[in-house]
């Protein structure tokens, strides 16, 4: 996935999956959190974005549990993830600080 073209769900995930494996009710969670609140992703729409990114090869499969009689599955970011996760952010950083620049600069309102 080059930079330019990641949506914000799967910048969150990314960034979710940095501490370690999680399951996909774990990545709900965690994404709800980081993104205090804005990106609230459902199971359905979680794994099209999960099934996108280990696509990619910038996230794969960790493990498999038994849970209450089905398989949890555990995804966990991989190095080229953590490099795309970092271009990423560095590209965003890039942008909010040209933004903010301009808007100390005033002009027309």
């Amino acid at each position: 996935m080059a930079s330019r073209d990641m949506t914000e769900p799967a910048f969150f995930v990314l960034t979710a999956l940095i501490p370690g494996p999680r399951h996909g009710y774990g990545i709900v969670g965690e994404v709800l959190d980081l993104s205090g609140g804005r990106v609230k992703l459902k199971i359905g729409s979680l794994y099209g974005v999960l099934d996108r990114l280990v696509t990619e090869g910038l996230v794969e499969l960790d493990r498999e549990e038994p849970e209450n009689g089905r398989l949890r599955r555990y995804y966990r970011i991989t190095s080229t993830g953590r490099h795309t996760l970092a271009a990423e952010a560095e590209r965003q950083a890039a942008n909010a600080q040209l933004a903010n620049a301009r808007l100390a600069l005033g002009g027309a309102s």
